[in-house]
């Protein structure tokens, strides 16, 4: 296993953290994601740890508090020491039938972090995440109760997800200007069928030295070597059920056409390829995996030890390239005079 600060600390966490969306499941929408029990939690815990994984991330929503619970659970089953293990966490979604049960703001994060310190059995958590854009909340006050939780102790990193990069960019002057906790880690979705963080927020997180952790780096089971132009819908698989995220598919079986003669030259799967590849990335912080069985675990977890090529990453990042926007075609064009040597002065004699 590798390990990478988180963002721009002196945390050290696991290149690959475990997901646990899939833990305890329930009805509904959360049965169809995952509904992996304890014991099934405590296996794929103690696999990850082996492995040298000590990031796990969950969120206050996953199975209506059921993800939260399930892995306290499991860390206090397997006897990890609480120092050892990097929990992050997220709050935002509903978690009520009450008007302000949801939302980033100071009154909803608030009650969200004492419900999910109890549900994770712990007195802090390592990295408290705002789990997606509030229209409504203006973003000081969002991280004014950030700040506030991070200096009664009870959390000792923040980061947002899902969100736009000049919001951002915004969140990033607030804390400088008012001095307040800094994001450190951006979470997004980024696949190698699903790039367009590197417009925009892929430089911006560059810039500001924060970090990125992926989700659905499969792009929901997509890259798993399950789906082809030929089986777009395989049987038992979530993504046949629940189509998320949102993937240009004609592209992605392109890009397949590439993924898979490379994965038979190294014997793996095309998930195997699929992760190397953002793992390769210097932007990515930590890959986030979640699974319902040890094999498919097992399978992600042999990404870290796989290194492709030049070769193979010229090959994976010319058939995925997306496609230029404005301004990003004009950029090499404003570049080209500033770039290169200036002519020599004539003198004349």
């Amino acid at each position: 296993m590798e390990y990478k600060t988180l963002g721009n600390t002196g945390l050290l966490v696991s290149t690959l953290c475990l997901g646990t969306m899939t833990f305890h499941g329930g009805e509904g929408f959360w049965k169809t994601i995952g509904d992996v029990d304890q014991a099934g939690a405590d296996e794929l815990v103690k696999a990850s740890v082996e492995a040298g994984i000590n990031f796990f991330d969950t969120a206050d929503v996953y199975s209506e508090g059921g993800s939260e619970t399930t892995l306290g659970q499991s860390l206090k089953n397997l006897k990890i020491a609480r120092k050892d293990a990097v929990i992050a966490t997220k709050v935002f979604s509903r978690m009520g039938s009450g008007r302000n049960d949801v939302g980033a703001s100071r009154g909803h994060i608030m009650d969200a972090i004492e419900a999910s310190l109890r549900r994770l059995q712990t007195d802090h958590i390592d990295l408290y995440q705002i789990h997606a854009n509030d229209s409504v909340t203006p973003v000081e006050e969002t991280l004014r109760a950030l700040d506030s939780l991070v200096s009664q102790g009870k959390v000792r990193y923040i980061g947002c997800s899902n969100w736009q990069a000049w919001k951002i960019a915004k969140a990033l002057g607030i804390s400088e200007f008012k001095n307040l906790a800094r994001f450190d880690t951006l979470q997004a979705y980024y696949s190698i069928a699903g790039r367009d963080l590197e417009r925009e927020i892929v430089p911006l997180l560059e810039a500001e030295k924060t970090g990125l952790l992926v989700w659905s780096p499969l792009a929901g089971g997509l890259l798993s070597g399950k789906f082809s132009r030929a089986n777009q819908k395989p049987e038992g698989t979530r993504r046949s059920e629940f189509d998320f995220p949102l993937v240009d598919k004609e592209r992605t079986w392109k890009i397949l056409d590439v993924v898979t003669p490379i994965a038979k030259a190294h014997d793996c799967t095309p998930a195997r390829i699929s992760l190397a590849w953002l793992l390769a990335k210097p932007v990515v912080t930590s890959v986030i995996i979640g699974a319902k069985r040890l094999d498919q675990l097992q399978d992600n977890l042999a990404a870290v030890d796989l290194k492709l090529s030049e070769d193979e990453m010229k090959q994976l990042d010319e058939v995925s390239a997306l496609p230029l926007e404005y301004p990003g075609w004009m950029l090499p064009f404003q570049d080209a005079n500033r770039l290169k040597p200036a002519p020599r002065p004539v003198i004349n004699k």
